[in-house]
């Protein structure tokens, strides 16, 4: 089939080269000159793994092209992806300027019947906001139809997240339009369920905010289970052995970031509102979430007796492993409010530097390794799991440091292995072994 996709960011360039990967022909269209070309020259704008191969992979077989010309990419397709940015406007709320901007340019080109399929996160609404923006600025009048069908895909895991997704949700205005999208899908042989547009988007959001709500609870039960004493590592277990509950996403820790969770959960919040719906639960969530970085700063400062002239270490940059996104990342809050009480911050990501030097500038030093980001550091802060920091050699880390402290912002390591190691750790949500305790 002939797909054309409007954005070439994350869900725009990982779903045009999952079509084309499945046999279909693509035209990826963004109106960003520098992507486009860096595209056509085979070169990623981010980093996503397996990625680069599989969009090298089907421009050699002139399945998949890029090009800045939205005529050339309506007039080639007969199913049109929307996969532009809703970011956060300055309120909060979704800001749909680019949704908007790609519908006006399909109707201006529009010449035959199409389906747009809107895969961009939007508030419940947009699909009929799409039709009739693409109605109004037909030159002649053009039948098309617009589908809903939201994207569930998890950056470091984006291509598996597409050929293997848990559901595929298609929100259409009849099944016959329904089942020519299901046709794109069905070599992925995954359940599918169709619904009316209203639902899917509806969908969307309440999964996101699901799993957001998942994180505040298991993040407020942590700070119970410092002040009791408790381990929340035991609890989440305890709790997620019951399948009513499961066990993923009650990971403690500095709370969830990225493009997804935090601007869906506002979206959400003013979606209820609009609709004048009680949106408390959602502005729990989001309070919690906004405060871990913060109680987390706040235990740096108690236990290193203040963080002014102290030098610290940072390990992980990009808001959660295998990928280089700073969007909403608590990692770089971390580092911003180290610097605001007046530390000096040494970081190490493996592949979020490049992108860090935009966001921080001068502002830190950067290293190479993790064993650099350590050296004669008062102590060292661990903001991204990455699976490298799983593998060190904690003796050789140790000599590095000036003082042998650790501030587990995700809970890597056993606190009685490390207290046994030398090292006085402090994790989210469990009790703290001395390496005296653990000597005795």
């Amino acid at each position: 089939m002939q797909i054309g996709v409007i954005g070439a960011g994350y869900v725009g360039l990982v779903t045009a080269a999952v079509f084309a990967d499945l046999g279909n022909d693509v035209v990826c269209h963004d109106r960003d000159e520098s992507r486009i070309r860096m595209l056509q020259q085979g070169e990623m704008p981010f980093y996503e793994p397996g990625l680069q191969e599989m969009v090298t992979r089907n421009m050699r077989d002139r399945r998949l092209r890029f090009t800045t010309r939205v005529d050339e990419m309506v007039d080639f397709a007969r199913v049109i992806f929307i996969a532009v940015g809703t970011p956060a406007d300055s309120d909060g709320d979704t800001d749909l300027s680019q949704v908007k901007s790609a519908a006006r340019a399909i109707g201006q080109h529009m010449k035959e019947y199409k389906i747009i399929v809107n895969k961009s996160t939007a508030p419940v609404g947009t699909g009929d906001l799409v039709r009739q923006i693409i109605a109004a600025h037909q030159p002649q009048p053009v039948p098309f139809d617009v589908v809903s069908n939201p994207e569930f895909l998890r950056e470091g895991s984006a291509i598996q997240d597409m050929l293997n997704p848990d559901r595929i949700v298609i929100g259409a205005p009849s099944r016959q339009v329904a089942m020519a999208v299901m046709e794109l899908y069905a070599p992925l042989g995954r359940p599918i369920l169709v619904t009316d547009v209203q639902t899917a988007e509806i969908i969307k959001y309440a999964s996101n905010a699901f799993l957001a709500l998942k994180i505040s609870f298991i993040n407020a039960i942590a700070d119970l289970c410092e002040a009791t004493q408790a381990d929340i590592e035991m609890v989440a277990r305890g709790i997620g052995l019951d399948h009513r509950i499961g066990p993923h996403f009650l990971r403690a820790g500095l709370g969830y970031g990225g493009s997804c969770f935090p601007k869906d959960v506002q979206s959400l919040i003013h979606t209820a509102r609009r609709y004048r719906v009680d949106d408390g639960l959602f502005v729990a969530a989001h309070r919690i979430n906004r405060v871990r970085v913060e109680r987390f700063v706040h235990r740096m400062d108690h236990v290193l007796n203040g963080l002014d002239g102290k030098a610290i270490g940072v390990w992980g940059l990009s808001f959660k492993p295998d990928t280089d996104d700073l969007r909403e990342s608590r990692a770089v809050e971390l580092v911003q409010r180290l610097l605001d009480a007046g530390a000096t911050v040494q970081v190490y990501d493996p592949v979020a530097v490049p992108r860090a030097r935009t966001v921080l500038g001068d502002t830190v030093v950067y290293c190479t390794n993790a064993y650099e980001a350590a050296q004669d550091v008062d102590a060292l802060a661990i903001a991204t799991e990455w699976r490298e920091f799983r593998q060190v050699d904690f003796d050789r880390l140790r000599q590095r440091m000036r003082q042998p402290i650790i501030f587990d912002g995700r809970n890597m390591y056993d606190p009685e292995r490390m207290a046994r190691m030398g090292f006085y750790y402090y994790s989210i949500g469990r009790p703290m072994v001395s390496p005296e305790r653990a000597a005795g």
